[in-house]
């Protein structure tokens, strides 16, 4: 009770106020972008931000600015935007996490009518990793010690509400059994602990990759329609049985009454930027996918999601509004 209170004090405290609908000034951009990420420093979204932050500051004649602004399962950026000028010099990542947000705290805003989305970037696939020491070797296993040790088993993930964290609640209550949630501010900060042997597993993506590879960690599972190509040799969840299909993609937008004009200009800077080989080298660096979406479609895969993640949270019993 006292998270899901903290997480509704936060998403409040950071839409206090109401953004003046103020046009961009002719000539835009004429000073610099803050683009507000919701991860934490360090991790392989914020890498690939401020790879693509730099890109677009080449094209734009600006810089960009990467601000984070990590917990409350990266809704800040979203909600941020609630009180910030529409004026397309400040724009917010929006993660999954966004439009599940209103079936679960209560919110003065809606991600469909209060938000202009502006471009899909990349998705992050999920996979469920433990210490390569442990002897629990498959989702089988992991299973099997959380129904003989209830709660015991810990699970560390980028926050509470995030895309992961629903995804160990699904598979949790498809299996019968109860994990013990450890939500953490970032990737970063929840792959530390892992490492440094404060949780037993890590459900997240895709922090853990280089780890993985260099024999650290073992990968359980992912959670993509089917296996990874990079790590193929882990079965994704779907095919253990699970009716889980676990994909998050992420993008930019702006306040809602932001200039169309404006929006275009962002849009066609950051899909440039997307095709610059540094970014796709930082996607392939932490296993991140290409996930282009115009502000259109952008737009309409706001709306669908919103829909799925109500049957989500409905299913597995977390729905609050």
């Amino acid at each position: 009770m006292q998270r899901r209170h903290f997480l509704g004090t936060m998403i409040a405290a950071a839409g206090a106020g109401a953004a003046p609908a103020t046009r961009a000034q002719p000539g835009f951009p004429s000073r610099p972008i803050r683009m507000l990420v919701g991860f934490a420093p360090g991790g392989a979204t914020d890498v690939a931000f401020r790879v693509l932050a730099q890109n677009a500051a080449a094209i734009l004649k600006q810089p960009v600015v990467v601000e984070n602004k990590p917990g409350a399962g990266m809704v800040i950026p979203a909600q941020m935007m609630q009180a910030t000028a529409p004026d397309g010099y400040t724009i917010a990542q929006i993660a999954v996490s966004v439009f599940r947000t209103p079936y679960l705290v209560k919110t003065a805003w809606d991600p469909l009518k209060d938000l202009k989305y502006i471009i899909g970037l990349a998705a992050y696939p999920f996979g469920l990793v433990v210490p390569a020491s442990s002897p629990i070797r498959t989702v089988a296993d992991y299973i099997a010690y959380a129904k003989a040790n209830p709660g015991t088993m810990t699970y560390g993930t980028p926050g509470t509400l995030s895309s992961p964290h629903l995804t160990m609640e699904d598979l949790a209550f498809q299996a019968g059994v109860k994990f013990n949630h450890v939500p953490y501010k970032g990737g970063a900060e929840a792959l530390a602990a892992l490492l440094g042997g404060h949780i037993m597993s890590l459900a997240d993506g895709p922090s853990w990759a280089q780890y993985v590879e260099s024999g650290q960690l073992r990968l359980l599972a992912t959670g993509g329609e089917t296996r990874s190509a990079r790590f193929s040799a882990a079965p994704t969840l779907k095919e253990l049985g699970y009716d889980i299909v676990q994909n998050a993609p992420f993008g930019l937008a702006a306040p809602r009454d932001t200039d169309p004009g404006v929006v275009r200009i962002l849009h066609d800077a950051f899909k440039q930027s997307m095709e610059m080989d540094n970014y796709r080298a930082a996607l392939k660096q932490y296993d991140l996918e290409p996930a282009y979406l115009s502000s259109e479609q952008f737009t309409r895969f706001a709306a669908d999601t919103m829909q799925k993640e109500k049957l989500l949270i409905d299913r597995i019993g977390l729905r609050r509004l």
